[in-house]
């Protein structure tokens, strides 16, 4: 199964310079956050795939303005094709607003979903905004990760963990790819695909 990973930034060769034949072969597109709903909309136009997506800390917008044609999948186990898909959007809270939580209230959101992992017995990919604690994240409170993130690949050893929110072009070099435990970690800053069943990556 390929697998088109997008966050934080528009891909200009997907939304400026785009050309449906990039879409070819695409199994499935996942939004990890921060990326404008006319975007997610546009992918989904030109293609017959589900489009999911997580929530980052600034898509306070999709309240008003939602990714049509695209499925939210927060705090939600989606199943595509027999892989188990968990979605845990925002980042730590650095400031009032939506999509930002404390590592006590990431805690509870995990714990709430007890019933949910237990009949799908776990889940094969991990979808976040922030990436995990001490795991490619920032010192900085906005950039830090959620333990509760190490936690769940401790536990449920999933195969791939995608995220976004430190973004490649920041001035500290951030990894697109690490491996924690038995599982990928992947940064879908602007995007990425890789192979499901083969672990490759290519960039489109």
């Amino acid at each position: 199964m390929k697998i088109l990973a997008v966050a934080d930034e528009e891909s200009k060769a997907l939304w400026d310079y785009f050309d449906k034949s990039k879409l070819e072969g695409i199994d499935l597109i996942i939004s990890c956050g921060d990326l404008d709903p006319r975007y997610l909309s546009f992918l989904a136009t030109f293609t017959t795939v589900p489009v999911l997506y997580v929530h980052g800390n600034h898509d306070g917008k999709y309240d008003q303005v939602p990714p049509e044609g695209c499925i939210c999948i927060e705090d939600k186990i989606y199943v595509h094709k027999g892989v188990r898909i968990l979605g845990l959007g925002g980042s730590m809270r650095y400031k009032p607003g939506p999509h930002q939580y404390t590592e006590r209230q990431m805690k509870q959101r995990v714990a709430k979903l007890w019933l949910k992992l237990l009949r799908n017995r776990g889940f094969d990919i991990l979808v976040s905004h922030a990436p995990a604690y001490q795991l490619n994240d920032g010192r900085d409170l906005p950039h830090q990760g959620f333990q509760a993130f190490r936690t769940l690949l401790e536990k449920y050893k999933p195969k791939f963990f995608l995220h976004g929110h430190v973004h490649m072009s920041y001035g500290r070099k951030h990894k697109r790819y690490d491996r924690y435990l038995d599982t990928h970690v992947i940064n879908a800053f602007e995007r990425c695909v890789f192979d499901y069943e083969k672990d490759e990556s290519v960039l489109l």
